[in-house]
Order: C-alpha cells, then sequence, then structure tokens
C-alpha cells in the first residue's frame, strides 16, 4: 500500500482532476481522498454531476477522532466511484468546517496507513497549500508527497516559495527522497529539465494539458468523441486522448519513484520518523 499526496502553491493547477484521473485508472484498488479544506466537493458536483449528495465523511471521521476510531470509521464514510474499484471519501461541505479538521489529519494519516492490509493504495487531493486547516500532516507523512504546477512563468513565482519550504521540511525529516514536482503541461513554456532546476525538487511526471478533456472530469462534460479512424478500429476518442495517455504514463513513474524510495528505505533500516 502507497499513500501518494498532491497538493498545489496555487489555484486551480488541477490537483483534483489529475487525483481523480489517476484512481480511476489505477492498477490496484484505490482510494481517493478530498481533503481540501475550501470546502463543497468537486468530484460529487463535477464528475458525478451532481448525481449523489454525499455524506459528511469528514465532519464523521472528526468525530471519530475523539474516540480513537478514525480506522472504524473510514468504511463508513468510504463512496463507490462508478465504473472502477475506487473509492473515495467525500470533503467538508464549507470551509467553515475546516477548523474541525486541524486534530483529524495527524490520526487520519496513520489510518490511511494502516490500510496496508487491504492491499489498497490512497491517493489524496490536499488542495493549494497554506489555507486554514490545509491537511499538511498527510502531506508529511506520505510515500510520495508532489507539488503540482504548471510551467508558466506566474506558476513558477507562486510556486517557488512553497517549493523552498517543502524541502526544507522533507530534508529535515530525512525524506527527502518522498518529496517531487507534478507537472501540467509541460513545455509551456518551460521544460521539466527547468523547472526542477528552478524550484530545485525532481519531476517525477507529468501530465497533458488539454482542458476539453480535463473538463470531463473535472465539470463531468461529455467525453470527446474520436475521429472517424479511431471509431472504424473500435476505439473511443477519450481513451485516445492526449490527457489519459499522460495518465498512463504517469501511473507508472508513480510506481516507480515508490518502488525506488522503499529500496532505498529498505537499505537504510526502514522509513524515518
Amino acid at each position: 500500500m502507497s499513500m501518494i499526496v498532491l497538493a498545489s502553491a496555487s489555484g486551480s493547477p488541477g490537483v483534483t482532476t489529475t487525483a481523480l484521473g489517476l484512481v480511476l485508472g489505477w492498477p490496484r484498488p484505490a482510494l481517493l481522498v478530498e481533503a481540501d479544506p475550501t470546502g463543497g466537493s468537486a468530484i460529487a458536483a463535477g464528475y458525478l454531476r451532481g448525481s449523489v449528495v454525499p455524506p459528511e465523511a469528514m465532519i464523521e471521521l472528526a468525530m471519530a477522532q475523539h474516540a480513537d476510531a478514525v480506522l472504524d470509521a473510514l468504511p463508513r464514510v468510504c463512496q463507490p466511484l462508478p465504473g472502477v474499484e475506487g473509492k473515495w471519501v467525500p470533503g467538508t461541505r464549507s470551509h467553515e468546517q475546516a477548523r474541525s479538521l486541524i486534530s483529524l489529519w495527524e490520526p487520519l494519516g496513520a489510518a490511511l496507513r494502516s490500510l496496508e492490509t487491504t492491499g489498497q493504495d490512497v491517493i489524496v487531493d490536499a488542495g493549494r497549500l497554506g489555507l486554514f486547516g490545509s491537511p499538511e500532516p498527510l502531506l508529511a507523512n506520505a510515500d510520495l508527497a508532489l507539488l503540482l504546477t504548471r510551467t508558466d512563468m506566474v506558476s513558477l513565482s507562486g510556486a517557488r516559495s512553497w517549493a523552498e519550504t517543502l524541502r526544507e521540511r522533507f530534508a529535515r525529516s530525512g525524506a527527502s527522497t518522498a518529496l517531487g514536482l507534478l507537472l501540467v503541461g509541460e513545455g509551456q513554456p518551460f521544460t521539466a529539465r527547468e523547472v526542477a532546476r528552478v524550484l530545485q525538487i525532481p519531476v517525477v511526471t507529468t501530465v497533458a494539458w488539454d482542458p476539453e478533456s480535463a473538463a470531463v472530469l473535472s465539470h463531468g462534460a461529455e467525453p470527446p468523441r474520436g475521429g472517424l479512424l479511431q471509431r472504424l478500429a473500435g476505439r473511443g476518442g477519450w481513451e485516445d486522448t492526449p490527457l489519459l495517455r499522460s495518465y498512463r504514463g504517469a501511473r507508472s513513474a508513480l510506481a516507480g519513484r515508490i518502488r525506488i524510495n522503499e529500496e532505498q528505505l529498505q537499505a537504510a533500516g526502514g522509513r524515518p520518523s
């Protein structure tokens, strides 16, 4: 079992869309946790088109935390994701609930890590860093913590300060190899190598900048239709979009990075505290 946490330093680089896209094709059962404290489930409103009313999952977990029962409460709040083995823990309904979650993140992180015996991986949407109630303890306890950013000058300027903070935090805990970048739209205009040099964090993987396809996940839009040759070959356009192809590559890259980290930890005698 691995826990991967995605976060951003600025608004709307695609954290929720990327987390959802990774989970929908994950090779093992996966649990997607909406830990963004801003309120309102983007998955329920967007991808699921408002077809379900999600439970107050985070509030129920916060209440269970007072009885040291977060792990017991997790199965009750998990919701199915249609068409895949993955499940989903909805986020808060309002930003005003963020205060109730501050004491939840540490025990929730421990509960998520204990899911190893179930054979499922965990992907956490941590939203934007620095907000009140931000789930930074989940980021610190991740097998792989990924800072998402686009590659334009404005995005990199916003990410630079948080990149420095995260580098220092992970270095102090001896877990520098657990920190990486996930780029959205590499080469628009800067390359992965250029971004890594500026932020001084290695690029683990990239996903395509493909707004039309991303809207299927973020807003419940209809999947784009394939061209004539694709339809004649019996393939739909959705599976062959740049975004979906990049998600497949990203999953492989993440699995490879986690495997390397685990081997290094075993050689060093275990996970640093």
